[in-house]
Protein backbone atom coordinates (compact mmCIF):
# COMPACT_ATOMS: atom_id res chain seq x y z
CA UNK A 1 0.00 0.00 0.00
CA UNK A 2 1.81 2.68 -0.85
CA UNK A 3 0.02 5.29 -1.28
CA UNK A 4 -1.18 5.00 2.37
CA UNK A 5 1.51 6.16 5.65
CA UNK A 6 0.81 5.30 9.66
CA UNK A 7 0.90 7.51 12.36
CA UNK A 8 0.98 5.70 15.86
CA UNK A 9 -0.07 7.65 19.04
CA UNK A 10 1.49 6.54 22.24
CA UNK A 11 -1.36 8.87 23.91
CA UNK A 12 -3.61 5.83 25.48
CA UNK A 13 -5.08 6.99 28.64
CA UNK A 14 -3.11 5.38 31.74
CA UNK A 15 -4.59 6.37 34.82
CA UNK A 16 -5.63 2.98 35.74
CA UNK A 17 -1.86 1.79 35.28
CA UNK A 18 -0.32 3.91 37.38
CA UNK A 19 2.00 1.20 38.65
CA UNK A 20 3.03 0.32 35.10
CA UNK A 21 3.36 3.47 33.44
CA UNK A 22 4.89 5.66 36.14
CA UNK A 23 7.69 5.42 33.74
CA UNK A 24 6.72 4.34 29.94
CA UNK A 25 3.40 4.89 28.07
CA UNK A 26 0.97 2.27 27.80
CA UNK A 27 2.43 1.65 24.40
CA UNK A 28 5.94 0.67 25.86
CA UNK A 29 4.37 -2.16 28.39
CA UNK A 30 6.15 -5.43 28.06
CA UNK A 31 3.72 -8.46 27.36
CA UNK A 32 3.33 -11.82 26.29
CA UNK A 33 7.27 -12.64 27.44
CA UNK A 34 9.01 -10.41 24.67
CA UNK A 35 6.85 -7.83 23.02
CA UNK A 36 5.38 -4.64 23.89
CA UNK A 37 2.36 -3.48 22.93
CA UNK A 38 3.34 -0.89 20.51
CA UNK A 39 4.79 -4.09 18.42
CA UNK A 40 1.41 -4.71 17.35
CA UNK A 41 0.33 -1.29 15.71
CA UNK A 42 3.91 -1.46 13.94
CA UNK A 43 4.10 -4.73 12.76
CA UNK A 44 -0.13 -4.70 11.40
CA UNK A 45 1.27 -1.46 9.17
CA UNK A 46 3.96 -3.43 8.06
CA UNK A 47 2.45 -6.53 7.06
CA UNK A 48 0.17 -4.43 5.40
CA UNK A 49 2.60 -3.39 3.02
CA UNK A 50 2.93 0.51 5.07
CA UNK A 51 6.37 1.53 5.00
CA UNK A 52 6.22 5.40 5.80
CA UNK A 53 5.11 5.43 9.64
CA UNK A 54 5.77 8.34 12.02
CA UNK A 55 5.52 8.01 15.76
CA UNK A 56 4.07 10.71 17.81
CA UNK A 57 5.59 10.95 20.61
CA UNK A 58 5.79 13.18 24.20
CA UNK A 59 6.76 12.62 27.70
CA UNK A 60 8.11 9.12 28.80
CA UNK A 61 9.43 8.23 25.33
CA UNK A 62 12.49 6.65 26.11
CA UNK A 63 11.80 2.91 26.33
CA UNK A 64 9.78 3.76 23.00
CA UNK A 65 13.09 5.18 21.37
CA UNK A 66 15.22 2.24 22.89
CA UNK A 67 12.80 -0.21 22.10
CA UNK A 68 12.16 0.80 18.30
CA UNK A 69 15.30 2.57 17.37
CA UNK A 70 16.11 3.22 13.83
CA UNK A 71 12.86 0.57 13.02
CA UNK A 72 15.25 -2.24 11.79
CA UNK A 73 13.43 -5.26 13.28
CA UNK A 74 9.97 -3.44 11.45
CA UNK A 75 12.01 -3.14 7.96
CA UNK A 76 11.21 0.54 8.19
CA UNK A 77 15.03 1.71 8.42
CA UNK A 78 15.07 2.73 4.69
CA UNK A 79 16.41 5.40 2.68
CA UNK A 80 13.09 6.83 1.68
CA UNK A 81 9.83 7.11 4.06
CA UNK A 82 10.46 4.46 6.82
CA UNK A 83 10.15 5.44 10.58
CA UNK A 84 10.09 8.98 11.90
CA UNK A 85 9.31 10.37 14.90
CA UNK A 86 7.42 13.74 15.42
CA UNK A 87 8.06 15.03 18.55
CA UNK A 88 4.94 16.60 20.72
CA UNK A 89 6.40 19.80 22.56
CA UNK A 90 2.98 20.57 23.66
CA UNK A 91 1.05 24.12 22.20
CA UNK A 92 0.76 25.93 25.87
CA UNK A 93 1.43 23.33 27.76
CA UNK A 94 -0.88 20.83 25.88
CA UNK A 95 0.84 17.27 25.29
CA UNK A 96 -2.42 15.87 23.88
CA UNK A 97 -2.12 13.66 20.67
CA UNK A 98 -4.40 16.25 18.80
CA UNK A 99 -1.92 18.77 19.51
CA UNK A 100 0.77 16.82 18.46
CA UNK A 101 -0.64 16.27 15.41
CA UNK A 102 -1.11 19.56 14.86
CA UNK A 103 2.41 20.66 15.78
CA UNK A 104 3.55 17.88 13.08
CA UNK A 105 1.12 18.64 10.57
CA UNK A 106 3.15 19.77 7.66
CA UNK A 107 4.89 16.14 8.01
CA UNK A 108 1.60 14.71 6.55
CA UNK A 109 0.95 17.30 4.19
CA UNK A 110 4.57 16.79 2.72
CA UNK A 111 3.58 12.65 2.33
CA UNK A 112 3.01 11.46 -1.11
CA UNK A 113 0.09 8.87 0.29
CA UNK A 114 -3.27 9.31 -0.37
CA UNK A 115 -4.43 7.94 2.80
CA UNK A 116 -3.73 7.86 6.57
CA UNK A 117 -3.81 5.29 9.35
CA UNK A 118 -4.20 7.14 12.90
CA UNK A 119 -3.40 4.28 14.92
CA UNK A 120 -3.24 4.29 18.79
CA UNK A 121 -0.61 2.00 20.26
CA UNK A 122 -2.47 0.80 23.93
CA UNK A 123 -4.26 -2.58 21.90
CA UNK A 124 -3.40 -6.25 21.15
CA UNK A 125 -4.16 -7.28 18.02
CA UNK A 126 -3.08 -8.33 14.65
CA UNK A 127 -4.94 -6.75 11.95
CA UNK A 128 -4.36 -6.94 7.79
CA UNK A 129 -5.26 -2.97 7.50
CA UNK A 130 -5.62 -3.71 3.64
CA UNK A 131 -8.99 -5.11 4.26
CA UNK A 132 -9.82 -1.84 6.01
CA UNK A 133 -8.41 0.29 3.36
CA UNK A 134 -10.75 -1.81 1.06
CA UNK A 135 -13.80 -1.17 3.44
CA UNK A 136 -13.01 2.48 3.49
CA UNK A 137 -12.66 2.95 -0.36
CA UNK A 138 -16.00 0.49 -1.13
CA UNK A 139 -18.39 2.72 1.15
CA UNK A 140 -16.98 6.05 0.06
CA UNK A 141 -16.69 6.84 3.86
CA UNK A 142 -14.92 10.08 4.73
CA UNK A 143 -13.67 8.23 7.80
CA UNK A 144 -13.57 4.75 8.79
CA UNK A 145 -13.54 3.66 12.29
CA UNK A 146 -12.09 -0.03 13.46
CA UNK A 147 -13.66 -1.52 16.06
CA UNK A 148 -14.59 -4.65 17.72
CA UNK A 149 -17.19 -6.74 20.17
CA UNK A 150 -16.19 -6.38 23.56
CA UNK A 151 -14.83 -9.82 25.36
CA UNK A 152 -15.75 -9.22 28.56
CA UNK A 153 -16.72 -6.59 31.39
CA UNK A 154 -13.88 -4.35 32.24
CA UNK A 155 -13.21 -0.84 34.22
CA UNK A 156 -11.27 1.16 31.93
CA UNK A 157 -12.05 4.20 29.66
CA UNK A 158 -14.01 3.07 26.62
CA UNK A 159 -15.74 4.40 23.23
CA UNK A 160 -18.91 2.42 22.30
CA UNK A 161 -19.95 3.03 18.54
CA UNK A 162 -23.77 2.23 17.73
CA UNK A 163 -23.20 1.03 13.92
CA UNK A 164 -25.87 0.36 11.71
CA UNK A 165 -26.05 -2.74 9.13
CA UNK A 166 -24.65 -1.27 6.40
CA UNK A 167 -21.80 0.04 8.48
CA UNK A 168 -22.45 3.28 9.15
CA UNK A 169 -21.56 4.82 12.45
CA UNK A 170 -24.89 6.66 13.80
CA UNK A 171 -23.87 7.35 17.14
CA UNK A 172 -20.71 6.90 19.73
CA UNK A 173 -20.23 7.62 23.10
CA UNK A 174 -17.41 7.58 25.91
CA UNK A 175 -17.42 5.91 28.83
CA UNK A 176 -15.99 4.72 31.98
CA UNK A 177 -16.25 0.79 31.37
CA UNK A 178 -15.99 -1.95 28.67
CA UNK A 179 -19.51 -3.91 28.54
CA UNK A 180 -19.33 -6.98 27.18
CA UNK A 181 -20.72 -7.03 23.40
CA UNK A 182 -20.49 -3.75 23.02
CA UNK A 183 -19.03 -2.31 19.89
CA UNK A 184 -15.81 -0.31 21.74
CA UNK A 185 -13.68 1.50 19.32
CA UNK A 186 -9.83 0.62 19.01
CA UNK A 187 -8.31 3.72 18.12
CA UNK A 188 -7.83 3.13 15.17
CA UNK A 189 -8.78 5.92 11.90
CA UNK A 190 -8.63 5.85 8.55
CA UNK A 191 -9.09 8.69 6.38
CA UNK A 192 -7.87 10.96 3.10
CA UNK A 193 -4.52 13.08 3.90
CA UNK A 194 -6.47 16.23 3.44
CA UNK A 195 -9.41 15.14 5.60
CA UNK A 196 -6.93 13.90 8.22
CA UNK A 197 -5.80 17.95 7.64
CA UNK A 198 -8.92 19.42 7.65
CA UNK A 199 -10.16 18.18 10.76
CA UNK A 200 -6.78 18.63 13.09
CA UNK A 201 -6.31 22.01 11.97
CA UNK A 202 -10.22 22.76 12.41
CA UNK A 203 -10.57 21.38 15.69
CA UNK A 204 -7.16 22.15 17.85
CA UNK A 205 -7.87 26.02 15.58
CA UNK A 206 -11.13 25.98 18.18
CA UNK A 207 -10.35 25.20 21.45
CA UNK A 208 -10.42 20.93 20.67
CA UNK A 209 -8.25 18.95 23.04
CA UNK A 210 -9.69 15.49 21.95
CA UNK A 211 -9.63 13.86 18.88
CA UNK A 212 -12.54 11.86 19.34
CA UNK A 213 -14.75 14.12 21.43
CA UNK A 214 -13.95 17.60 19.85
CA UNK A 215 -13.11 16.36 16.29
CA UNK A 216 -15.49 13.32 15.46
CA UNK A 217 -18.30 13.10 18.23
CA UNK A 218 -19.21 17.27 17.91
CA UNK A 219 -19.13 17.10 14.62
CA UNK A 220 -20.66 13.87 13.32
CA UNK A 221 -23.06 15.39 10.62
CA UNK A 222 -20.26 16.81 9.10
CA UNK A 223 -18.29 13.49 7.95
CA UNK A 224 -19.52 10.06 6.52
CA UNK A 225 -18.11 8.03 9.31
CA UNK A 226 -18.33 4.00 8.60
CA UNK A 227 -17.18 1.20 11.56
CA UNK A 228 -15.20 -1.58 10.94
CA UNK A 229 -15.20 -4.82 12.72
CA UNK A 230 -12.32 -6.34 13.65
CA UNK A 231 -13.56 -10.29 13.88
CA UNK A 232 -10.18 -11.54 15.57
CA UNK A 233 -9.20 -11.22 19.06
CA UNK A 234 -8.40 -7.50 20.66
CA UNK A 235 -8.54 -6.06 23.75
CA UNK A 236 -7.93 -3.17 24.56
CA UNK A 237 -4.73 -1.98 27.49
CA UNK A 238 -6.71 0.49 29.68
CA UNK A 239 -6.22 -0.61 32.90
CA UNK A 240 -4.10 -3.13 35.07
CA UNK A 241 -6.56 -5.95 34.35
CA UNK A 242 -7.04 -5.62 31.01
CA UNK A 243 -3.02 -5.80 31.19
CA UNK A 244 -3.35 -8.83 33.44
CA UNK A 245 -5.99 -10.36 31.27
CA UNK A 246 -4.45 -9.93 28.44
CA UNK A 247 -1.37 -11.49 29.11
CA UNK A 248 -3.74 -14.50 30.67
CA UNK A 249 -5.20 -14.77 27.25
CA UNK A 250 -2.25 -15.11 25.53
CA UNK A 251 -1.64 -18.48 27.02
CA UNK A 252 -4.29 -19.85 25.45
CA UNK A 253 -2.78 -21.70 22.15
CA UNK A 254 -5.48 -20.47 19.83
CA UNK A 255 -5.13 -16.75 20.48
CA UNK A 256 -1.35 -17.34 20.44
CA UNK A 257 -1.57 -18.82 17.20
CA UNK A 258 -4.01 -16.17 15.64
CA UNK A 259 -1.95 -13.26 17.03
CA UNK A 260 2.11 -14.97 16.30
CA UNK A 261 2.18 -17.58 14.10
CA UNK A 262 -0.06 -16.30 11.47
CA UNK A 263 1.25 -15.30 8.12
CA UNK A 264 1.71 -12.30 9.10
CA UNK A 265 3.42 -12.33 12.62
CA UNK A 266 4.23 -9.17 15.26
CA UNK A 267 7.70 -8.44 15.28
CA UNK A 268 10.01 -7.21 18.34
CA UNK A 269 13.63 -5.95 19.15
CA UNK A 270 15.35 -8.38 18.73
CA UNK A 271 17.74 -9.68 21.55
CA UNK A 272 20.14 -12.31 21.62
CA UNK A 273 20.05 -14.77 24.29
CA UNK A 274 20.68 -18.01 25.25
CA UNK A 275 17.86 -20.45 25.43
CA UNK A 276 16.03 -21.38 28.80
CA UNK A 277 17.42 -23.35 31.04
CA UNK A 278 15.00 -26.13 32.78
CA UNK A 279 16.98 -27.72 36.00
CA UNK A 280 15.94 -30.76 36.99
CA UNK A 281 13.87 -29.62 39.64
CA UNK A 282 11.95 -27.54 37.30
CA UNK A 283 8.27 -27.83 36.89
CA UNK A 284 6.48 -25.48 34.00
CA UNK A 285 2.85 -25.98 33.12
CA UNK A 286 1.17 -24.03 30.75
CA UNK A 287 3.49 -21.05 30.51
CA UNK A 288 5.36 -18.41 28.59
CA UNK A 289 9.19 -18.48 29.43
CA UNK A 290 11.32 -15.79 27.78
CA UNK A 291 14.98 -17.24 26.71
CA UNK A 292 17.88 -16.37 29.13
CA UNK A 293 15.69 -17.58 32.21
CA UNK A 294 16.79 -20.25 34.30
CA UNK A 295 14.10 -22.78 36.35
CA UNK A 296 14.65 -24.57 38.91
CA UNK A 297 11.13 -23.98 40.93
CA UNK A 298 7.51 -24.75 39.77
CA UNK A 299 5.99 -22.63 36.98
CA UNK A 300 2.41 -22.42 36.32
CA UNK A 301 -0.06 -20.12 34.41
CA UNK A 302 2.25 -17.91 34.14
CA UNK A 303 4.59 -15.40 32.05
CA UNK A 304 8.19 -14.94 32.18
CA UNK A 305 10.16 -12.34 30.42
CA UNK A 306 13.58 -12.99 29.16
CA UNK A 307 16.49 -13.12 32.02
CA UNK A 308 14.31 -14.17 35.17
CA UNK A 309 15.86 -16.72 37.46
CA UNK A 310 13.58 -18.53 39.09
CA UNK A 311 15.51 -20.40 42.29
CA UNK A 312 14.61 -24.18 43.53
CA UNK A 313 11.73 -24.52 45.79
CA UNK A 314 9.73 -21.71 44.12
CA UNK A 315 6.62 -21.79 43.62
CA UNK A 316 4.70 -19.10 40.78
CA UNK A 317 1.26 -19.18 39.54
CA UNK A 318 -0.99 -16.87 37.86
CA UNK A 319 1.41 -14.26 37.30
CA UNK A 320 3.51 -11.90 35.27
CA UNK A 321 7.28 -11.72 35.73
CA UNK A 322 9.43 -8.80 33.32
CA UNK A 323 12.39 -8.79 32.55
CA UNK A 324 15.96 -10.17 35.05
CA UNK A 325 13.86 -10.58 38.28
CA UNK A 326 15.49 -12.61 40.60
CA UNK A 327 12.98 -15.17 43.06
CA UNK A 328 15.18 -16.55 45.54
CA UNK A 329 14.43 -19.69 47.29
CA UNK A 330 11.32 -21.02 48.66
CA UNK A 331 9.58 -17.57 47.69
CA UNK A 332 5.88 -18.83 46.70
CA UNK A 333 4.37 -15.92 44.13
CA UNK A 334 0.53 -16.00 43.13
CA UNK A 335 -1.38 -12.99 40.93
CA UNK A 336 1.31 -10.93 40.66
CA UNK A 337 2.83 -8.69 38.03
CA UNK A 338 6.75 -8.04 39.23
CA UNK A 339 8.15 -5.05 37.32
CA UNK A 340 11.92 -5.40 35.60
CA UNK A 341 14.69 -6.12 38.25
CA UNK A 342 12.75 -7.09 41.39
CA UNK A 343 14.43 -9.25 43.47
CA UNK A 344 11.92 -11.63 45.93
CA UNK A 345 14.00 -12.33 48.87
CA UNK A 346 13.97 -16.21 50.16
CA UNK A 347 10.61 -17.24 51.97
CA UNK A 348 9.15 -14.54 50.97
CA UNK A 349 5.30 -15.01 50.16
CA UNK A 350 3.64 -12.79 48.12
CA UNK A 351 0.09 -13.00 47.00
CA UNK A 352 -2.57 -10.80 45.48
CA UNK A 353 -6.18 -11.25 44.38
CA UNK A 354 -7.80 -12.47 41.30
CA UNK A 355 -9.74 -9.51 40.22
CA UNK A 356 -6.79 -7.69 41.47
CA UNK A 357 -2.94 -8.44 41.24
CA UNK A 358 -0.63 -7.33 43.69
CA UNK A 359 2.28 -5.12 41.43
CA UNK A 360 5.65 -5.20 42.38
CA UNK A 361 7.76 -2.04 41.47
CA UNK A 362 10.12 -1.72 39.28
CA UNK A 363 14.09 -2.48 40.88
CA UNK A 364 12.12 -3.17 44.08
CA UNK A 365 13.49 -5.72 46.85
CA UNK A 366 11.06 -7.59 48.73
Amino acid sequence: MGNVMGIIRLDGANSMLKELCEHRPVAALPIAGRYRILDFAVSSLVNSGIGHVGVLVSKKARPVFDHLRSGKDWDLARHRDGLAYLPNDGENGNSSALAGLYQNIDFVMRSSSEYVFLVQADTVYNIDFRHVLLFHQNTGADITMVYCKAREDLPGEAASMQVAENGKVTDIAKRMTSTKGSNDFMGIYLMRKDTLVKLVTSTFERGGNSMLVDGIIRHMDDFSIYGYEHKGFSTRINSTMAYFNANKAILNPDIWNELFMSEHPIHTKKKDAAPVQYKNTAKVTNSLIGNGCEIYGEVEDSILFRGVRVAEGVKIKDCIIMEQCQIEQYAMLRDVICDKNVVVSEDQWLKGAENYPLIIAKSTVI
